[in-house]
């Protein structure tokens, strides 16, 4: 017997989307498997991405613009942080259904 699944809230189906359009981008989820561990400055994310510092910068700004990603300065230097709790479970997902080629899921 097949179960049938509750249908998903279009409000939130439309919230899911834009998080998952604004993660659709190589360097954002870098930035944000980063940030998993806590607050950063945009130096220290340059750094651990490898990416210039003006990419870096851009990319937090679309972040920031979709309210993924929090910012606050403290003299010459601003700190990033996740505000989007589906980040971490999403990061996650990617983790567990992702393989190097040539090797299979357990």
């Amino acid at each position: 017997m097949t179960r049938v699944r509750q249908r998903i809230d279009p409000e939130i189906l439309n919230s899911a989307a834009s998080v998952i359009r604004c993660l659709g981008h190589p360097l954002r989820l870098r930035l944000l498997e980063a940030l998993e561990s806590g607050e950063r400055s945009v130096s220290e994310l340059q750094v651990l991405s490898e990416a210039p510092q003006a990419t870096v910068s851009e990319q937090l700004g679309v972040l920031r613009g979709q309210n993924i990603v929090g910012a606050r300065r403290e003299g010459p230097f601003v700190y990033y942080r996740i505000l989007e709790p589906k980040v971490s479970r999403i990061l996650a997902c990617i983790r567990g259904c992702e393989t190097p080629p040539g090797r299979r899921n357990p």
